[in-house]
């Protein structure tokens, strides 16, 4: 075993000295150590309930005769975290959380983890950690959320948001939107629509790296309990087995995944994560690829913000693997990767139903042929763009008008408030990429207020940043090159005309190449916003966001 670099022979007399220390036991010592990483926390909804979790891992863990140690894992709340300078401190803990994973697992010779995440960036973080670290992993995450209910009508995260808009277009009184609130985030959990957590935790079953439900169980049912208790058991076999993430986390096993997000409808966020966990697995996952999956894969799933179901309906369904047996109807998976469960992704469906055809449409039936992500390029970004193109209303599939241009998201904001946006507009928001921002902000405050002053299905909004998976409306993201490297979305002035073709897959500013050329001679990239700590450093270090914002080392 690993860990008997730890505690076996004579030279590990004063490492067991510790173990002693701790209140171990010769019994517990003799058993592998099983390290779980819990992301428990006070200040993230959906992670309020992970001391419950990991308390079942343990369970779990003793069941099956291993010896569970808990370490934690830092996480950043992207709602509380929104529209501020917070922001910026939000997809720079991915790496944080890798590193400082990979730093515990080592340093302490763990045979086996089970990681414990639920939100945003600490899902691909704790993926990217395991695929480095490569000792037998498994993963099971706190759950989503369930919808709220007001005077009868189901809302969630994205729908506060929205309210703030409605409120600052006098749709909604102070009072109405005090309501939202109060009911807006019922319980513990991860936001309850397919938003980046929800996404990511659907993309690592899919994946292979956690059992069946891991992506759907809401976070109040017993049976998400139950769940954490059979993970733990899990890792024991796996470990017994010596089935490692890289053997789980293989090239068809992120095809796989790439699948079962565009059937779903998941974040754009997916495009950053998913190429960034490949990387540290060894496997090239370009964003061009995602145009070549969206083309084969309909889109089966409008879970809110794209429609008005959310996780907890999914789940009922038959959640993720019940999409994955519709995609399996027509050979789009490959079903003889190894997975968590010890068995291939085969063996696991085998027997597995769609049980509502309303959530999960079957794939004779799905909303659209093509998948929820699109990639456009174009003059204005030649690595590319992304736009989740399923939660983007019919009317906006296509779209031409003139460029607003703002330097920040604060900008942005504050000109929607103030209603100098008007329909037809198409707002450009630069400087918020990986370096430019840095940290590549979420800017779900100015896509909600845009959409709850009833102006998504006139304005389209284009930046190098990126949106929450709460965002909906012709919201483009992660253009490359980025404004602070001088792509060309640095060029482009007040009043520019921008064409906009999703289902072409097409971008552009309608600018000649001369006139950029110009433009381009007297361009001076501002300073740094952030000249001292981590995101300085960070912003050295990180790639485009069409490779997945990793951090480049040379």
């Amino acid at each position: 075993m690993k860990s008997d670099n730890v505690k076996t022979g004579i030279q590990q007399a004063p490492h067991r000295s510790l173990f002693y220390a701790l209140g171990m036991t010769k019994e517990e010592m003799q058993r592998p150590l099983v390290g779980i990483v819990s992301s428990y926390n006070e200040i993230i909804p959906g992670h309020m309930n992970l001391d419950k979790i990991t308390e079942a891992v343990r369970t779990g863990v003793l069941m099956a005769g291993g010896t569970p140690i808990v370490f934690p894992s830092i996480g950043v709340c992207d709602g509380i975290a929104m529209g501020h300078e917070g922001m910026k401190y939000s997809l720079v803990t991915r790496d944080l959380i890798a590193d400082s994973t990979e730093c515990m697992a080592l340093a302490h010779q763990f045979d086996a983890l089970v990681m414990i995440p639920n939100c945003d960036k600490i899902v691909p973080g704790l993926l990217m950690a395991a695929a480095r670290v490569n000792v037998p992993t498994i993963f099971v995450s706190g759950g989503p959320m369930l919808s709220g209910n007001l005077s009868g009508k189901r809302t969630c995260l994205s729908s506060m948001f929205e309210a703030v808009g409605a409120y600052h277009a006098g749709k909604m009184t102070g009072e109405q939107v005090e309501e939202y609130e109060m009911a807006a985030c019922p319980t513990c959990g991860s936001c309850s629509g397919m938003y980046t957590a929800n996404s990511m935790n659907c993309v690592t079953e899919a994946l292979g790296m956690a059992l069946r439900g891991n992506g759907t169980i809401p976070a109040v049912m017993s049976a998400r309990l139950r769940l954490a208790k059979q993970t733990g058991m899990k890792i024991m076999e796996l470990l017994e087995k010596n089935i490692r993430p890289r053997d789980i986390m293989t090239e068809a096993a992120f095809h796989n995944a790439e699948i079962v997000d565009m059937a779903l409808g998941c974040s754009t966020n997916t495009m950053l994560h998913i190429p960034a966990v490949a990387h540290e697995a060894g496997i090239k996952i370009s964003l061009d690829m995602a145009n070549e999956y969206s083309a084969k894969t309909p889109n089966l799933c409008h879970l809110a913000p794209a429609g008005s179901t959310f996780m907890e309906d999914l789940d009922r369904a038959g959640g993720v693997h019940a999409v994955m047996a519709e995609l399996n109807k027509k050979g789009l998976l490959d079903t003889n990767v190894m997975t968590a469960t010890g068995k291939t992704l085969g063996e696991n469906l085998e027997g597995v139903k769609n049980l509502d055809p309303e959530i999960i449409r079957p794939i004779e039936n799905p909303y659209s042929p093509s998948g929820g992500i699109a990639v456009l390029k174009g003059n204005i970004a030649p690595e590319g763009c992304v736009v989740k193109q399923s939660a983007v209303a019919p009317e906006m599939m296509v779209h031409q008008g003139p460029a607003r241009v703002f330097n920040s998201e604060d900008e942005t904001i504050k000109a929607i408030i103030d209603g100098k946006i008007v329909s037809g507009d198409v707002i450009v928001i630069r400087y918020e990429g990986p370096k430019g921002g840095p940290g590549m902000r979420e800017m779900l405050n100015p896509t909600s207020a845009i959409a709850g002053m009833g102006l998504d299905t006139t304005v389209a909004l284009i930046t190098d940043g990126r949106f929450s998976g709460a965002t909906r409306g012709a919201s483009i993201g992660h253009v490359s090159p980025e404004a602070a490297l001088g792509g060309n979305i640095a060029l482009v002035r007040e009043g520019d005309t921008i064409s906009i073709d999703i289902p072409s897959c097409k971008i552009e500013l309608l600018v000649s190449d001369a006139e950029l050329e110009a433009r381009r001679k007297t361009w001076i990239c501002p300073e740094p916003r952030i000249k001292t700590g981590y995101l300085q450093r960070y912003a050295k270090l990180v790639t485009s966001a069409a490779q997945g914002a990793i951090l480049e080392y040379r």
